[in-house]
């Protein structure tokens, strides 16, 4: 008799195929788990989930990345972490089933993704070298381990019980018992993965935070000396006292953040360096914290605009930043701009997560206040805005400026090297184009007839802004009150009042710069330069 006639194939109804479920889901959560454990012990950003997340972002095209942008603002990194787990919790459902009938390869597809893990974290541009695959394949290894038992276990449960004859020559079911145990063990199982699960990510993103401690401290220590080039006081009059507009000042807490890390870096101060070096560097030279905060401070109010900030978009905000010249800095290692002669056109800012900016050398050197800004609004750098050390160029968008957890500075050429976003298909230089924003009334707002206040702020970085107008559906343009300046890297506030009618409007808002270029019409995407246009609201009154 063969085996097949001996232990007939079990037929896999519904409850086999939802404890397999069960099971590799619980397998999935514990792999996570060991993964987040061992990362804490090689560094956080090597995890699988946020390993997997950068390398995604890395391929993704540009505008599907201005679009997540536009989309959810700067919760664009948990949605992808959450979709990650998502499709991983899935895919984890998919391996438990496929486990039922076939263990082996169940527990194979698990250590296939801890494989893709492992060459994800490698693969980083911050990459520790080989260490970093070990949160992936231990955690793999672990979740393959664990699916292969739980599987065990839940067979059992499913497999029909073996009737005997009893003492009366009927038949009795002999397996309950054994049956009862196996539904017992598979529970006990699977409450003990869960529980150990639930306590190993605990203490891994416990000893991971624990991690950055130092460099919480360094930033606790700092006080940030008085600039030796303090900023000019702010006219009294540059900010309006009016409902909705936004502040004059952005506070660091409501500063936009776009930028492609996943796990913010917490840079100890006392160990930063920034090394300075490539063509027209005389020698290669290592700057620390303390060299900086010897040198010369410069305090500068000055307006950022990131490139995906959409017409009338969010990602503009202004502060006050501290930090060192970074011409004098790059002066002081022999280099000279392209205009005087110097061999490079390209100076290559790198992150301590790998992300490279490339700025035009003769811009940051023609005498704006490009600067290594070591505080925002008198206080030192919030770590996600830097921490310890940022770039800060008035004019340029921030993908060709603003280098943040900056530690190396390469001088180079436009022709030689594509930083991050060129290579993604945006441009290689990038000033920041002429913008206005209506802030008040709020889009589909309904004001009372009368007397509107009509506000905003217009931009034109290293220009400065000359004149605001306003036009309400297609009536001439009026022109608008402009707050006092408070220079021209800074932007400006304005207002209009409107004697407002009942019925539906729209009021359309731009700008002229002190070149005299007014604000084009022209709808533009924000790839690959930045975007251009009117803004404009449609409002009610009633």
């Amino acid at each position: 008799m063969s085996d097949e006639e001996k232990e007939p194939r079990v037929r896999l109804g519904p409850l086999r195929l939802a404890l397999g479920a069960l099971s590799g889901a619980l397998a999935g959560g514990a792999a996570l788990a060991v993964a987040e454990l061992v990362a804490a012990a090689v560094r956080p950003q090597a995890g699988p989930v946020i390993a997997v997340g950068g390398a995604a972002i890395d391929r993704t095209p540009a505008l599907v990345k201005d679009w997540a942008i536009r989309r959810f603002g700067t919760d664009d990194k948990l949605v992808l972490q959450l979709g990650i787990l998502a499709v991983l919790t899935v895919l984890a459902l998919a391996l438990g089933v496929l486990a039922v009938r076939f263990r082996r390869v169940g527990a194979a597809g698990v250590l296939l993704f801890g494989v893709v893990g492992a060459g994800a974290a490698v693969g980083r541009p911050d990459s520790g070298g080989v260490t970093d695959a070990l949160p992936s394949v231990v955690g793999a290894v672990a979740g393959a381990l664990l699916l292969h038992v739980l599987v065990g276990r839940s067979a059992a449960v499913g497999r029909p019980a073996a009737r005997e004859p009893g003492a009366s020559g009927r038949a009795t079911d002999s397996g309950s018992a054994f049956r009862a145990w196996d539904r017992r063990g598979f529970v006990l199982a699977a409450a003990s993965t869960a529980a150990a699960s639930a306590v190993v990510g605990t203490v891994g993103r416990s000893l991971s935070g624990a991690r950055g401690q130092n460099a919480v401290a360094s930033r606790e220590r700092l006080v940030l000396p008085v600039p030796g080039s303090p900023a000019r006081p702010v006219p009294g009059r540059a900010g309006l006292r009016i409902a909705g507009i936004s502040p004059f000042v952005t506070a660091n807490e409501d500063f936009y953040r776009v930028d492609t890390a996943l796990v913010v870096p917490k840079v100890d101060a006392t160990r930063w360096r920034l090394r300075v070096h490539g063509k027209g560097v005389r020698l290669p030279v290592t700057y620390s914290f303390d060299d900086l905060l010897r040198r010369e401070l410069i305090e500068r109010d000055i307006t950022l605009t990131c490139v995906s900030n959409e017409v009338g978009g969010p990602y503009v905000g202004n502060a006050r930043w501290i930090g060192v010249r970074l011409a004098d800095l790059l002066a002081e290692c022999g280099v000279e701009p392209p205009s005087r002669g110097g061999p490079a056109d390209q100076l290559v800012a790198r992150s301590v997560d790998g992300m490279t900016i490339g700025s035009p050398l003769e811009e940051v050197m023609d005498g704006r206040d490009a600067m290594l800004a070591l505080g925002m609004n008198g206080e030192p750098l919030p770590f996600e805005h830097g921490f310890p050390v940022r770039m800060v160029v008035p004019g340029l968008y921030g993908y060709v400026s603003a280098c943040k957890w900056i530690e190396d500075i390469e001088l180079t050429t436009f022709d030689a090297y594509d930083p991050y976003w060129v290579e993604r298909g945006w441009a290689r230089r990038a000033p920041v184009k002429t913008g206005s924003r209506i802030d008040a009334p709020r889009p589909f707002a309904r004001p009372r007839s009368g007397t509107v206040m009509v506000a905003g702020v217009a931009w034109a970085q290293h220009r400065g802004i000359d004149r605001v107008e306003v036009r309400v559906d297609d009536g001439p343009w009026q022109e608008a009150r402009l707050a006092a300046e408070d220079s021209r890297d800074t932007w400006r506030q304005w207002s209009l009042p409107w004697q407002a009618t009942k019925g539906g409007h729209t009021l359309t808002v731009r700008a002229t710069d002190r070149t005299g270029s007014v604000q084009t019409e022209k709808r533009t995407r924000t790839v690959p330069d930045g975007a251009s246009g009117w803004h404009s609201v449609v409002v009610t009154v009633e």
